[in-house]
């Protein structure tokens, strides 16, 4: 799959290093971080595999790519502030090392730097999508910490949750090259319809095994959305159900020694997983629908294969 695109992230990664330049030693130093952090680079490995697959303009591709992974770092920058994290990737988070001004306006030198990019491109439409795209990343922190707060707990805020933070991100990393390319309405809307679906799949399956997997799989403990009071899809299908031992578990945030297991316990026993594997297949299912309406190709195979990436992870 890399190979279509190695070029592309090769000079991405030269790209992003011009773009988050600072002469201010400390933001500077966050911006080191997220070059060297690297992870998977997902949202521009989307916004070129879409590029190409289009025969798109190669700055086009590049500008997608800048644009979501800096909107995308910038989030993380000011989540982990919020959430209270202790690490990234592997090492301690921002805030713990520089501070919270430091961190909070670091995430925002990198939004004043999306600014710049989608200056340079001077195209409306795209830059009402990303400006879009940013309110709802926002919303979707918020709508969980409010629904954390209030326990206003329920499926159709989640899914609102999952768009928000994940979904919203990735499908303009796919529909934005369509949309600087000019393409037309409908070519915008498969574009987009697949990026949400594999979103949704990519959130939904991280969600579960946040529960369900391992520390050596996630590189962390287990539960962390659990004692975050965050309910994801398969403890939904519980507290929906008004199951009173797993809305205490929720409540207290599995703050007893025995909580994340016995959840665990709980949505294996009542059916709760196999409904959230459901839904993960329905998302994938879409995605796999949309990608039949792209024209063929080595890309849009690459596109497929990160799809069935997520099926594997359900083994």
């Amino acid at each position: 799959m890399m190979d279509a695109i190695r070029d592309d992230l090769e000079q991405f990664e030269a790209n992003l290093r011009t773009v988050v330049k600072s002469d201010v030693p400390f933001i500077e130093a966050i911006g080191d971080d997220l070059l060297a952090a690297g992870g998977k680079r997902l949202r521009p490995t989307l916004a070129f595999l879409a590029n190409h697959a289009l025969g798109g303009v190669t700055q086009h591709g590049m500008t997608v790519a800048l644009s979501v992974e800096l909107l995308h770092s910038a989030s993380l920058l000011h989540d982990d502030l919020i959430d209270d994290a202790d690490t990234r990737r592997g090492a301690e988070a921002a805030f713990r090392r520089y501070g919270n001004v430091v961190s909070v306006m670091s995430g925002d030198f990198l939004l004043a730097r999306v600014l710049g990019l989608l200056a340079d491109a001077n195209h409306a439409d795209f830059t009402r999508r990303m400006s879009e795209t940013a309110a709802k990343v926002c919303e979707g922190e918020v709508r969980q910490f409010q629904m954390a707060a209030l326990e206003t707990w329920s499926m159709d805020e989640y899914y609102r949750v999952i768009d928000g933070k994940t979904a919203d991100l990735l499908a303009t990393a796919v529909a934005g090259p369509a949309i600087l390319n000019h393409e037309n309405r409908d070519v915008v809307n498969t574009f987009e319809r697949f990026g949400l679906a594999y979103g949704r799949a990519f959130q939904l399956q991280d969600d579960r095994l946040d529960l369900m997997g391992t520390a050596e799989e996630l590189g962390k403990p287990v539960g962390g959305d659990l004692r975050e009071g965050k309910a994801t899809h398969s403890v939904l299908q519980l507290i929906e159900r008004g199951h009173e031992e797993a809305i205490g578990i929720l409540r207290r945030h599995a703050s007893e020694a025995s909580d994340v297991e016995r959840m665990r316990q709980l949505v294996q026993d009542e059916g709760a997983d196999d409904l959230t594997v459901e839904a993960i297949t329905q998302e994938i299912a879409a995605a796999q629908e949309a990608l039949a309406g792209m024209p063929e190709g080595p890309e849009v195979d690459a596109l497929g294969a990160l799809v069935d990436r997520e099926l594997q992870r359900l083994r």
